[in-house]
């Protein structure tokens, strides 16, 4: 026969660890769920997508901007225009002209600067840096949209 309190002893005990393991994965599940709802909230802004593929010869004096490392072209595709930056030699990137800040506002296309190391939006005067697309200064918090640029050593295919 088991004594009565060492039964009401352990009974308690172990209803105390489970609601201890119950309160635990309930706190889990709420930090994860307002993780994740933060993500939403802040999620880059939807440039509308568009069918993007064009190959184009870098090295021709069509494109004679993008024969030399830091030169750089607009061409015509994606949303709103395409900006093309010939980073190293081999190495091409390829941003939408589309402003992520405010790409529905009419003007909002991304333009390279003097510097031609930058390139900004005249409408919110976000600057970005060419060779990634970052932003540096102005409201927009956002990188450029980015194309696949793959360069084969004579064509450049850009495609999304």
């Amino acid at each position: 026969m088991f004594h009565k309190s060492a039964f009401t002893c352990e009974f308690f005990h172990n209803l105390k660890k489970n609601w201890f393991h119950l309160i635990a994965v309930l706190a889990v599940f709420l930090v994860s769920s307002g993780v994740s709802s933060c993500g939403k909230e802040s999620s880059q802004p939807q440039i509308p997508d568009v069918p993007v593929s064009f190959v184009i010869n870098p090295n021709s004096t069509e494109y004679l901007n993008l024969n030399y490392i830091g030169g750089w072209e607009y061409v015509t595709g994606g949303y709103d225009g395409i900006l093309i930056t010939r980073t190293t030699l081999n190495d091409f990137v390829a941003f939408e002209r589309a402003c992520p800040y405010d790409f529905n506002k009419e003007g909002a296309r991304i333009v390279v600067d003097t510097s031609m190391i930058t390139c900004y939006c005249p409408v919110c005067m976000t600057k970005y840096i060419m060779v990634d697309g970052t932003p540096y200064e102005g409201p927009g918090r956002y990188p450029l949209k980015q194309y696949q640029a793959v360069y084969d050593g004579s064509l450049l295919y850009v495609s999304n």
